[in-house]
Formats: C-alpha cells, sequence, structure tokens
C-alpha cells in the first residue's frame, strides 16, 4: 500500500521545494517593493513622455532601476542566508552584475546575492574556530571584504557576456516567429524576456524597427503591441490585489495605476518574480491578447512609449479603437483568469502565503 501512495509524496515534495523557492525570492522582494513603486513614480511622471517632464528629475530613473534596485535585492538576498555581513557582501557581489550588463539585473541579484552571503557562510564556518581572540573582527572584515571583491569580478566578467547572449537570442527568436506569422507564438518569448527585464531590447532593438516598415507601407503595425499590451500585466496586479498575499495587497493598487497609467509594465516583474509561475498568466495573457489584435486587425502607428492605455489611444489610427481596445481586456482577462488560478483565489495554505 505504501507504493500506491509513493507518487503523491513525491508530487508533494516538489511543490514544496517549488513553493520555498518561491517563497525565497519573495522574501527578497517584498521588502523593497516601495523602492520599486518610487522608481515607477518617478519615471511615470518625470521621463520625456511622462506627465510632468522634467529633465533634472529624470536622471533618477537609470540610476535607480540600474543600480539601486538590483543592490537593493542584492543586499536583501544576502541577508537572508547570512545576516548583516551576508547583506553586505550581497550588494558588493550584486555590483558586479551591474556593471557587467547592460540591462536592470533583477533576477541576477536574486541569484548572486545569496551565491555570495553564502560563499561568506562557508568561509566563517572554515575560520571561526582559528582565529586568535582580539582578531576577530580584523579577520571578519579581511574574508567579507576578499569574497565579495572576488564575486564582483565574477559578475564583471560573466554575467554581461551571458546576458548580452541571451538577449540576442531572445531577440532573434522574436523575429522568426514574426517573419513565419506565428505571431500569438510570440508571447513565448516575449513575457518571460519581459518579466527578465529585456523588455526594452525586445522592443525597441527588434518589434520597434518591423514595426515602422510595415507602418510605413500599410500606416498601421501590429508589431508596436506584441510586447507594449497593458493588459497582461494588469490582469497580474489585479489577480495579486484580489487573491494575492494579504502582506502584499496594499502595494498593489499603486502598481497597478503606475503600470496601466503610466505606462512602466516594469513594476509588475517583481510580482512575477516572487511566484515564478505566475509568468504562464502573463504568456496566456500575450497570446490572447496578440490573437484578438490580429482577428480584429488591430495596428499601432507608431510604438506607444510607455506602453500606457493613454499611449495606446494616441497611437490608434482612425477607426481602430475597438480592436486595440479588445486586446487590450482579452489580455487583461485572460491573465487576471490564469492568474487567479494560479494564485487558489485566495485559499492559500499557511505554507503558500509567502508566494
Amino acid at each position: 500500500m505504501a507504493e500506491l501512495y509513493a507518487p503523491a509524496a513525491q508530487d508533494s515534495g516538489v511543490k514544496a521545494r517549488v513553493q520555498r523557492f518561491g517563497g525565497y525570492l519573495a522574501g527578497m522582494v517584498m521588502p523593497n517593493i516601495a523602492a520599486f513603486i518610487a522608481w515607477g513614480l518617478i519615471t511615470a511622471l518625470f521621463i520625456p513622455s511622462g506627465w510632468l517632464p522634467n529633465e533634472k528629475f529624470a536622471a533618477l530613473v537609470d540610476p535607480m532601476v540600474h543600480v539601486l534596485l538590483p543592490i537593493l535585492i542584492g543586499y536583501t538576498g544576502g541577508r537572508m542566508v547570512h545576516g548583516q555581513r551576508g547583506a553586505v557582501v550581497g550588494a558588493v557581489a550584486t555590483i558586479g552584475i551591474v556593471v557587467g550588463s547592460d540591462v536592470p539585473m533583477f533576477f541576477g541579484a536574486m541569484i548572486v546575492g545569496p551565491l555570495a552571503a553564502y560563499a561568506l557562510q562557508l568561509v566563517d564556518k572554515l575560520t571561526i574556530d582559528r582565529i586568535r581572540p582580539g582578531f576577530e573582527m580584523l579577520i571578519d572584515n579581511f574574508t567579507a571584504g576578499i569574497v565579495g571583491g572576488l564575486a564582483a569580478l565574477a559578475g564583471v566578467v560573466a554575467i554581461g557576456p551571458v546576458m548580452r547572449i541571451f538577449t540576442n537570442a531572445a531577440g532573434n527568436g522574436v523575429e522568426w516567429l514574426v517573419t513565419h506569422h506565428l505571431l500569438p507564438g510570440a508571447a513565448l518569448l516575449i513575457e518571460p524576456a519581459k518579466v527578465l527585464f529585456l523588455n526594452n531590447a525586445i522592443n525597441h532593438g527588434v518589434l520597434g524597427p518591423l514595426g515602422v516598415a510595415e507602418s510605413a507601407e500599410t500606416g498601421k503595425s501590429i508589431l508596436f503591441m506584441l510586447e507594449t499590451n497593458p493588459g497582461p500585466g494588469f490582469g497580474i496586479l489585479l489577480a495579486y490585489l484580489l487573491f494575492g498575499p494579504s502582506a502584499l495587497r496594499p502595494s498593489v493598487p499603486a502598481a497597478m495605476a503606475i503600470q496601466f497609467l503610466g505606462g512602466i509594465h516594469e513594476i509588475y516583474f517583481p510580482y512575477v518574480l516572487m511566484k515564478p509561475s505566475m509568468v504562464l498568466a502573463a504568456i496566456a495573457g500575450g497570446g490572447a491578447g496578440i490573437l484578438t489584435f490580429m482577428l480584429t486587425g488591430a495596428g499601432l502607428v507608431a510604438t506607444p512609449s510607455p506602453g500606457s492605455i493613454f499611449a495606446y489611444l494616441a497611437e490608434t489610427p482612425r477607426g481602430g479603437y475597438f480592436g486595440v481596445l479588445a486586446g487590450i481586456v482579452v489580455a487583461a482577462g485572460v491573465s487576471f483568469v490564469i492568474g487567479s488560478l494560479l494564485l487558489g483565489f485566495g485559499r492559500l495554505t499557511r505554507d503558500e502565503e509567502g508566494l
């Protein structure tokens, strides 16, 4: 009889490990959500296409997203592994991947911060019984400095080339799907790449130039809408608002306004990273939106930048509002339903509450 239950027990173990992993990601992101919202508000307000364009204030945007936010995540991840010493080493290690990559390295910070702290933890175990009295602070500072410095150097050397390879591969994949008229399938690459903060590389590096060429011939292009659709992100945030962890819900309304009205999609990416399976909701919503755009013949005259609902309406050709709005609504609805299912419609156990 025990053998009959072995598969179920094994499945339960896998589920528990996935839940712990998601909870660990959430533990690195949730304490820093306020910083994400602050960056999103500054971006939505002060960039050249924002509500109150201001060149001086807009200068805050890039340092915050490329440096501050990844370091906060790396710091928090290191602290979770090895306390304050791990936090410092995690932050130092994160600056290496920040310098080594041209895109925001949030997910990379989630990896390198805890890894550097774990390496310091191993070093501390080797040295703890070998330090002479009076030399503890000296040794502790030097070991932390050496581990953090080596991790930062590794980030500069290794992470940048890896991210460039990944970015080029994602861009080539999207271009192949576009040229072979498999547009709904593009969501399989676009949405996961967006969550890893490669959205601008794909949109402006691949889809934008292709869309400009098509728009010059036909007066509009669906390619401007593949990555910029605000529907999938709005649906995911709505699912979190209604069914997500109770500790997280108060931060969601501001994120929804920044994402949908301000067009700053990056604000919802951490919510997906907290529970990686939520990328399925983004893919389903993105694919459904693209299919709706195709069926209704929708298109925009130029890239909506940033991808807010107002930018969409401003770039919609006369008589094309139905298809554009339908694609956004369908994408939001599908991502909301799938996201709600993945969140258990709020019926989460105590172990799942962190996800």
